[in-house]
């Protein structure tokens, strides 16, 4: 099953179908749900993983283009092909932290990415394989770094707008968690599983919710529950991660409590990265993400609003 797209932190870190839309008006494009994906191991996650989402992005003005969203990831990526087929020229070669280890990847320059009416750049974007990455290229946090991602799982629709312009007002059935930031990324200190207090990265680009070692030996310690199954992960950069799953129930984030969650165990490198490798943490996945009827979160204002359906 893929992994978030990043997780590539350093030089890169990866919902559900949604579609794009900037400002908070009207949305840019629906978005498209990939069904085929690299899926081994059991096959009791396969069904609810399929929720990688997909926008029309401009590069240098040309496109659109097919970018997967991913607030956890610190850079922006283009394909390979992508790189090729438009010419971009090349930029120096950077040690990539993925979910599965560190590799070196060719970058290129990119003068601008256009998101509707939002645009970033100059860039330098890693250049990964079209057939890992499983898209033209991904937006990450460089191109979020001020806005708010408004994410709409019923009607498949992500908006993106100023993090210094007011939020639309709530139905009553919002549920705001303030959080701190870390190397660009959002994380919930307000959240637990099984009553044990953890650390919760928002990473939209990830299918599946991912616990660090420590996590689990606050769970279970040195044993393996029975339901637990072995499961392989596949990053953006092509490696391997090999995790442990289970449902739990008991998931807390706020005040908020889910059930039949399923979390995937695994020593990943990220965890180090924001300083979460010996305490208790989690990053939380475009599946548990789309419980939710709208998930927005601020980047600005450091906040993450859960919508109930």
């Amino acid at each position: 099953m893929p992994l978030s797209p990043m997780m590539i932190a350093l030089a890169v870190a990866g919902v559900t179908p949604p579609a794009l839309s900037v400002s908070g008006q009207s949305p840019i494009a629906p978005a498209v749900i990939d069904n085929n994906l690299e899926i081994t191991g059991e096959a009791l996650e396969a069904d609810q993983l399929k929720k990688r989402m997909f926008i029309d992005v401009k590069v240098n003005g040309a496109g659109p283009h097919r970018f997967l969203v991913d607030s956890g990831a610190d850079r922006s990526v283009v394909s390979d092909l992508l790189a090729e087929r438009l010419n971009l020229p090349a930029g120096e070669p950077v040690r990539l932290q993925g979910m599965a280890g560190s590799r070196d990847v060719a970058t290129v320059e990119v003068a601008a990415l256009t998101l509707g009416q939002s645009e970033v750049g100059p860039i330098i974007a890693p250049a990964l394989s079209s057939r890992h990455l499983g898209a033209d290229g991904l937006i990450g946090i460089d191109a979020l770094a001020d806005q708010r991602l408004m994410l709409d799982f019923v009607k498949r629709t992500i908006t993106v707008q100023d993090s210094r312009t007011s939020p639309s007002a709530g139905d009553g059935q919002e549920i705001v968690v303030t959080a701190r930031r870390r190397k660009g990324q959002l994380i919930i200190t307000q959240a637990s599983v099984s009553n044990r207090p953890v650390s919760a990265v928002i990473d939209t680009g990830s299918e599946v919710t991912l616990g660090n070692r420590a996590l689990r030996e606050r769970l279970f310690g040195t044993r393996r529950p029975e339901r637990m199954v072995d499961i392989e992960l596949l990053s953006v950069t092509g490696q391997v991660l090999k995790a442990e799953a289970i449902v739990l129930d008991n998931v807390r984030i706020g005040g908020l409590y889910l059930s039949n969650v399923t979390i995937a165990f695994a020593d990943a490198p990220p965890f180090a990265l924001f300083g979460l490798n010996d305490r208790p943490a989690v990053f939380l996945g475009s599946d548990l993400l789309s419980s939710f009827r709208r998930v927005a979160l601020d980047f600005g204002n450091r906040k993450v609003r859960f919508t109930l359906r």
